[in-house]
């Protein structure tokens, strides 16, 4: 009967490769997960207290504008007490008269001024 071979110790060494980390290395992965998930809890505390915020003011605003067009509508539909000022009527219609001749003027054309020295002497009776 023949002793068997003896197994050698490079038989049970694994390839650089693929060795499995070591313990520190695994500890100092777990630190930095660990490191990374409590900085996301914090960001995405700070974004849904800024949504929630948001929201509110959402709200806010939407109520302060149901409030405004009730207001509005409130205004719209009472009548209006009709007061006239006779000096401020008078005034409108005198700029109305005003703001028609104006634009008469605009209308016409312009004539041309004679270029000759007599042109600046005084005409008689003028």
């Amino acid at each position: 009967m023949e002793a068997p071979q003896r197994d050698d110790t490079q038989d049970w060494l694994l390839p650089e490769g693929s060795a499995p980390p070591l313990l520190s290395e695994l500890e100092g992965r777990i630190d930095e997960a660990l490191v990374i998930a409590k900085a996301s809890e914090k960001a995405v505390m700070a974004v849904g207290e800024a949504a929630l915020d948001a929201a509110q003011q959402a709200r806010r605003a939407a109520d302060l504008a149901e409030r405004a067009s009730v207001a509005a509508l409130n205004v719209q539909s009472a009548p209006q007490p009709a007061v006239e000022d006779a000096a401020l009527r008078s005034f409108s219609e005198r700029a109305d008269r005003v703001v028609a001749r104006l634009r008469a003027l605009e209308r016409r054309p312009l004539r041309s001024r004679p270029t000759s020295a007599a042109a600046g002497r005084r005409r008689p009776g003028g």
